[in-house]
């Protein structure tokens, strides 16, 4: 599930019946439960919220979601190698 770039995961509980999901995409600690898909949705958007408007009290800015990508700088050559297709010398 995403909202705003955050992104959760959702599992069942088949004890208590009810969905509970994480915003795993940041250190800081948001979660949510539900018992149905649309339920999850607009808690999830609540959730995020409720955590932006936290933020924005306290004066901190909120943690941005990670991506799952980084930047690498390299020397020129080491990147054109690495672009050039299979098999070819670069």
């Amino acid at each position: 599930m995403h909202y705003k770039g955050y992104e959760a995961v959702v599992e069942f509980d088949e004890d208590a019946e009810i969905f509970h999901g994480e915003v795993i995409n940041v250190r800081d600690v948001i979660t949510f439960q539900g018992s149905s898909a649309t339920e999850l949705k607009q808690i999830l958007a609540d959730s995020v919220e409720d955590y932006l408007a936290f933020c924005k009290e306290r004066g901190e800015e909120p943690e941005k979601p990670f991506s799952g990508q980084f930047v690498v700088r390299t020397d020129p050559s080491v990147h054109k190698a690495c672009r050039a297709p299979h098999g070819a010398k670069a």
